[in-house]
């Protein structure tokens, strides 16, 4: 026997082999494919310099101007081919900084590459809480939102006068698919757009100082 028609037999034959002594069954080998958010902010208009790929803006603490100071960013899905999105519910809340672990500022870009961010902005996973209130339910894809502090204020039920350095709004999705699924939640190897993951599940703005 050749050692071309042994190698053949051996493909063959030890996939049925290992089939057959396979003695669980695991959820995670039933899976599915899923689209994901993503988001583009618009960082012309953020108060403070930040970068795109940080999915982050800043209003000003200081200024004269905050509550009128906008935040403005663009939503769409990417199915990869695979699914559809007909519509996603788009979640506001108002969150208060921890005392420590906030990332820094100006953001810190990592090296080499120079692209993303060394931190995540925003706690990772992202799934939809009692501090988040469905703002609104998009059809139309992409969809741009354009919000004043104020009126996210006004939203959350937030006193603008009572926020301290680092606070945040942050906007969350989840995903209605064609074929019936509502996906609400992501994990950290979607959306964690400091190891530039492939999919945007919350975008936000943050208090910060000059």
């Amino acid at each position: 026997m050749t050692m071309k028609k042994i190698f053949l037999y051996t493909a063959i034959i030890l996939p049925i082999l290992l089939d057959a002594c396979k003695t669980e069954d695991y959820v995670w080998e039933n899976y599915t494919y899923t689209a994901v958010p993503l988001v583009a902010v618009n960082t012309s208009k953020s108060a403070l310099p930040t970068v795109a790929t940080a999915n982050t803006s800043f209003f000003d603490l200081g200024a004269a101007n905050m509550a009128s100071q906008e935040f403005e960013y663009a939503l769409r899905w990417e199915g990869f081919g695979r699914t559809e999105v007909t519509s996603i519910d788009v979640y506001l809340g108002f969150y208060k900084a921890p005392a420590t672990g906030n990332p820094p500022y100006p953001i810190a870009i990592s090296q080499p590459g120079g692209l993303y961010p060394t931190a995540t902005q925003f706690p990772l996973p992202s799934r939809v809480g009692s501090a988040d209130k469905l703002y609104e339910t998009v059809t139309q894809f992409p969809k741009t939102f354009t919000v004043t502090a104020g009126q996210m204020a006004t939203f959350t039920g937030t006193d603008l006068s009572k926020v301290a350095q680092n606070d945040y709004f942050l906007f969350k999705f989840i995903l209605n698919l064609k074929d019936g699924r509502r996906i609400v939640g992501f994990q950290e190897n979607v959306c964690d757009e400091a190891r530039g993951e492939v999919g945007d599940c919350r975008v936000g703005v943050r208090f910060r100082r000059k």
